[in-house]
């Protein structure tokens, strides 16, 4: 998907919201587990009562890999009925990779070709031989970490360096690699205040921002400093739409939650661009 698609579809649906799939088998109802899939049959039920209301899905690896090859198996049927059925939505695989060149190549290969997202989180720790292979794809886009919401991410990310903090100079030094026109950024909701610093130095560029409803973040603050002429945000929500109940409503509660973020997203987008 090109950035100019996800643009339209913001602008179509009035929406700027990512729902992350973050399947715990102990947290969906209990009903589901009779299935003989019921990893995916969660996810499914999902993507078809909210996906009217989002522009993207955002499911976390490490929930699908810790069931095994069960699991991933149900990652690539769910990464599958989404680009079959709703191809506008856009899809970001929350994988937070980053090695060597060569292993990072097959990493992109895993993500971009055999499961076909759009996109990928990517740790820049090891720097750009390690961001590079993933930004060498067409139409497919690599999400750094740069400022995430985590209270850990204070141990290093924002140290200065130099005169400069940490995570300024991981967007900066990410501005010269080849294919940088494919580069988004995770920043966290709770790091509101920072935006206007990030906006600075990547003007233009989407940021993935988790961190607005369980961890605390401000939708209002977020946008406030952090949307740009074309919005330039997605807006993570996960455990606060797909766990909305745990019952045989699930699916209606979930787009009840959703909806009510999409109505909120629609308000702000109305005052910003009115």
């Amino acid at each position: 998907m090109t950035t100019q698609q996800l643009i339209d579809q913001i602008k179509i649906k009035k929406s700027f919201l990512a729902v992350g799939l973050d399947v715990d088998l102990d947290k969906i109802p209990q009903h589901l587990l009779e299935l003989e899939d019921p990893i995916f049959e969660f996810n499914k039920s999902i993507i078809d009562a909210t996906h009217d209301l989002c522009v993207s899905y955002k499911p976390n690896t490490a929930f699908y890999e810790a069931y095994g090859i069960k699991g991933w198996m149900s990652l690539q049927k769910t990464i599958n009925y989404i680009n079959d059925t709703y191809p506008d939505i856009f899809t970001i695989a929350d994988a937070k990779r980053g090695d060597i060149g060569n292993t990072s190549s097959m990493y992109a290969k895993a993500f971009f070709e055999d499961l076909n997202f759009d996109s990928v989180t990517v740790a820049p720790y090891m720097g750009k031989d390690s961001v590079e292979p993933f930004l060498a794809f067409k139409n497919k886009h690599t999400i750094i970490l740069a400022l995430t919401s985590n209270e850990g991410a204070f141990d290093f990310q924002t140290l200065k360096v130099d005169g400069k903090e940490l995570y300024k100079q991981v967007l900066e030094t990410s501005k010269t690699w080849k294919n940088a026109e494919n580069l988004m950024y995770v920043v966290g909701a709770t790091k509101a205040e920072y935006f206007t610093e990030i906006r600075k130095i990547v003007p233009d560029s989407f940021l993935l921002v988790p961190g607005v409803g369980a961890q605390g973040g401000s939708l209002s603050e977020v946008c406030k400093y952090g949307m740009n002429a074309n919005v330039g945000l997605l807006i993570n929500s996960s455990r606060g739409i797909i766990y909305a109940s745990n019952g045989t409503d699930f699916a209606e509660k979930a787009r009840a939650e959703a909806l009510k973020m999409q109505q909120e997203m629609e308000g702000i987008i109305s005052l910003k661009f009115m």
